[in-house]
């Protein structure tokens, strides 16, 4: 293991770690832990110490974070007002804020990034009869409750992605574009894309695709262009492209406050004047009015004006904690290469635990938090790096599910 005794100081004995953390209330299962691991040498301090047991290391999703204190000052001297009528001063700010970094004309906060999508696409599809092209493995598609139709009566039109680019074809886009010349079909009056797209394992959109899918929607199909944002900073980071350049030929982002940034709710969505009056009308529709809305929004302005860059962060230790499953024969998506924050991963041939015990075992045995059952037969884990987990939480996770697995 190369993450053994990182810093470079010797390994104490068993019996003196025991011995020494024994005031700290050290459970029969640390000590069981401790002692088991520290006879084959095969971990790293943090491992040993009961200390660090008795702290969770949650990689289930980068939403878990807990707001900052600075953050929580700011929402207790945030000035407020009735965000229905417009008249909220904190979330005015955060709206025009998000919009001049994005280069779009208007913004509008709304509580969660499933609402932005849904009226971004009622907002886009006004009319009846109306159609989306989006990926089979979108957020959109799969983990929004199916609102774009059940709530929305929009058509779906579902294309497979490239499993290693994310990219929808320009082929499939063309062959599934339809007009409104049929009675018997819905017209296509939208193209969503998801960047960083999730599910595919945190693939970051190349702007090359994006400039060229943009030109494809608005001259060749005279359709809008949405992009799902939810981590588009992510993928802004992992390029060093800003935002506003990334989205130049984009109609629509949404993008959430509290996926890496760190607060505790809230997500925005961009775009032009009108777009954005018909979207603050379905916004309505779908219950997301809110009141004195201020009080989360200066929790959501503080964290995208400070804690963007340090994403670069939760990307290296993305790659680290990858790169170690990669060493110890774990099966990894897009054969190990990590653009962003996710880490997506399958056991080892001949492991000895299954699939359905890891997430159980290392959040009993090592307060571990990961989520499960992705992926085809529900074989791969994923891994979610964030601004709650350091570098010493990062290796006992990877050291954890590795120990586990042998």
């Amino acid at each position: 293991m190369t993450l053994n005794n990182k810093l470079g100081k010797p390994f104490i004995s068993t019996y003196s770690m025991i011995s020494r953390y024994r005031s700290a209330s050290i459970t029969s299962l640390a000590v069981k832990k401790v002692c088991a691991v520290a006879a084959v040498g095969r971990v790293s301090r943090s491992i040993l110490s009961a200390r660090a047991l008795s702290v969770v290391v949650d990689l289930r999703s980068d939403t878990v974070t807990s707001p900052t204190r600075v953050m929580i000052e700011q929402a207790l001297t945030a000035k407020t007002g009735d965000d229905v009528f417009s008249e909220d001063p904190t979330v005015l700010e955060l709206e025009e804020y998000s919009a001049n970094l994005f280069g779009k004309e208007k913004g509008l906060y709304v509580p969660t990034g499933t609402m932005a999508n849904l009226i971004a696409v009622l907002a886009h599809c006004h009319g009846r009869a109306a159609e989306i092209i989006v990926g089979a493995n979108s957020h959109i598609c799969l983990y929004e409750g199916g609102g774009v139709a059940n709530l929305g009566g929009v058509h779906s039109r579902q294309l497979p992605e490239d499993p290693v680019t994310a990219e929808l074809s320009f082929h499939s886009i063309n062959d599934a574009f339809r007009l409104d010349n049929d009675d018997h079909f819905p017209k296509t009056e939208l193209v969503c894309i998801e960047n960083s797209h999730n599910i595919l394992g945190g693939v970051a959109l190349s702007q090359d695709y994006v400039d060229a899918l943009g030109n494809l929607a608005h001259s060749d199909l005279n359709v809008k262009l949405h992009m799902d944002g939810a981590r588009i900073f992510n993928a802004a980071i992992s390029q060093d492209i800003p935002v506003k350049r990334m989205c130049q030929h984009v109609d629509s982002v949404s993008f959430c406050l509290s996926k890496g940034l760190g607060s505790p709710l809230g997500s925005v969505l961009v775009g032009e004047k009108d777009f954005i009056l018909k979207a603050k009308r379905a916004r309505k529709r779908c219950g997301g009015g809110m009141r004195q809305a201020g009080v989360v929004a200066a929790m959501g302005l503080y964290a995208l004006q400070n804690n963007v860059k340090r994403l670069r962060d939760d990307h290296k230790l993305a790659i680290r904690f990858a790169s170690e499953l990669k060493r110890n024969n774990f099966r990894l998506m897009r054969n190990g290469k990590v653009d962003t924050n996710l880490v997506f991963f399958a056991l080892p041939e001949n492991c000895l635990v299954t699939k359905d015990q890891l997430c159980e075992r290392l959040e009993k045995e090592y307060n571990v938090k990961i989520g499960g059952g992705y992926g085809s037969g529900g074989e791969m884990f994923r891994a979610a790096f964030h601004m709650d987990v350091d570098e010493e939480g990062a290796d006992r996770a990877a050291e954890a599910i590795i120990s586990l697995a042998r």
